[in-house]
């Protein structure tokens, strides 16, 4: 489900849930919207170099076939062709269905589509803990940083913690906060979800790491659009 660019009324919803959870707590959340964590361009390639290599596999096991294939376009004024013939049919069969594959998958949603879950839900992973690296990790003074990514063409979100949150909080702990974000989202309601979460994330960042009487605003509150 693709959403249309957050308005200028989602940003300030989720950037004010940002300001009332940090608070209450030393903890520093940063939020992120992604339209796609990846473009799987390797898995069209992938799937194009399958179906590829389908083409002799296929006419090892009914090798008449591309032979009456052959004789379909020669309309049998070659009479019986040759090997080099046939190998050269064979290999611009190959090449075609490669190609034909190849640009089918360019279209974004067929390859998302036909990208397994497990392997989006790694570069959907791998995406966030990136963003958390760049904008978050060890950047807040007691390495109190988090993030919550959302990546919407996979309808997935990720939930990344700096070290002294990880070594307090298990992050199964971060499940009731996945939950409000991904039921929202499901919902069309991205905005919603995020400041959700926001509220769960929040809520265990004032049990852990209640707020210092000195505790300046480390990260930026707004809600970040990629």
């Amino acid at each position: 489900m693709r959403v249309e660019r957050l308005s200028a009324e989602d940003h300030a919803r989720v950037t004010a849930a940002v300001a009332e959870a940090e608070r209450g707590s030393d903890g520093e959340i940063v939020t992120i919207v992604a339209d796609r964590s990846d473009a799987y361009h390797d898995v069209g390639l992938h799937y194009a170099v399958a179906a590829m290599l389908l083409v002799p596999v296929l006419f090892a096991l009914f090798p008449g076939c591309i032979i009456a294939l052959f004789d379909r376009f020669s309309n049998g004024w070659t009479g019986e062709p040759s090997l080099s013939a046939v190998m050269i049919a064979l290999f611009a069969l190959m090449t075609i269905v490669f190609l034909v594959v190849r640009y089918a998958l360019a279209w974004i949603p067929l390859r998302l589509a036909l990208t397994p879950k497990a392997t989006k839900a790694r570069r959907v992973r791998r995406r966030a803990v990136l963003c958390f690296k760049v904008g978050a990790e060890r950047r807040t003074h007691g390495r109190t940083g988090i993030l919550i990514y959302l990546s919407l063409d996979e309808h997935a979100a990720e939930i990344v913690a700096d070290e002294a949150i990880h070594d307090k909080v298990a992050p199964e702990v971060w499940g009731d906060a996945m939950i409000a974000l991904i039921d929202h989202v499901r919902a069309g309601r991205t905005a919603e979800g995020m400041a959700a979460a926001v509220v769960q994330v929040g809520a265990v960042l004032r049990e852990h790491f209640p707020r210092d009487s000195e505790n300046p605003n480390e990260l930026p509150d707004r809600l970040i659009e990629l």
